[in-house]
């Protein structure tokens, strides 16, 4: 049996609860804490079953891996890794869905946070390369308060040739934020009508250039004075809120 993953904090172990109980094997929980949140959780547990264990604060923090675990952590039987082919799969049966991609965004916060807007905003699917990126570690769960459960994550071994694979398999229109001669204005782009997978890169490097050369079109964000960049989660939810302004108003 593959070792147990940790999740912690309260929106993350609660959304578990609330999509996937049936993954989580204990639930620590703090000594003395008994507030409404902990009952809710306490509550979506017990109708399976799930063991709940009392613990200190450090036997927490060191489950959890860091000291800000909010007073629950759980244990939940880990997941396959998704990858190329679930990503075909999720192509193949759904219509038209709004993807997104991020290039080597390395901070497992930044990440989280991606995921949190990217649920929030209908995405199907967060695609990241395996390598030299950050994963869904405890921290970023926590950071998606959620979100993580209710948007597919998939790790590709090149992103690249990925965004080449489904441009030409199943017409998505690949549009990478950066800018460039050609990049339009966000609002100007049509995210409507067909499958459109969003191209995010890092705050500092941006999206490298075999990344680019896949981008249909490349877009930017306008801003005011003399700002050129924004914190690639704060750039993330400005890129699909416009995208999904778009496509539920069409």
């Amino acid at each position: 049996m593959a070792k147990p993953e940790y999740y912690y904090g309260v929106h993350s172990v609660e959304s578990l609860l609330e999509l996937e109980p049936e993954r989580v094997l204990t639930l620590f929980t703090l000594k003395g804490r008994d507030d409404q949140r902990l009952q809710r959780i306490l509550q979506l547990a017990e109708p399976f079953g799930i063991s709940v264990q009392k613990a200190s604060r450090d036997s927490l923090e060191k489950l959890a891996g860091q000291p800000f675990h909010q007073g629950v952590v759980a244990a939940v039987r880990a997941l396959p890794v998704l990858n190329e082919k679930d990503l075909d799969q999720i192509l193949e049966s759904t219509n038209h869905p709004l993807l997104l991609a991020l290039d080597h965004i390395t901070d497992p916060h930044n990440l989280g946070a991606c995921i949190r807007t990217a649920a929030a905003m209908g995405v199907e699917a967060v695609i990241v390369p395996r390598d030299r990126a950050a994963t869904l570690t405890p921290t970023a769960r926590k950071v998606a308060a959620g979100g993580a459960e209710k948007v597919k994550f998939i790790q590709v071994t090149n992103l690249a040739r990925t965004l080449g694979h489904i441009k030409d398999n199943f017409n998505v229109r690949v549009v990478g934020t950066m800018l460039d001669e050609k990049a339009l204005p966000i609002q100007q782009f049509d995210f409507t009508g067909t499958a459109v997978c969003v191209v995010m890169g890092a705050e500092d490097t941006g999206l490298r250039p075999i990344t680019q050369s896949q981008c249909d079109q490349t877009v930017f964000i306008p801003m005011s004075g003399n700002l050129q960049s924004l914190n690639v989660s704060v750039a993330t939810g400005m890129a699909l809120y416009e995208a999904c302004r778009q496509r539920q108003s069409n």
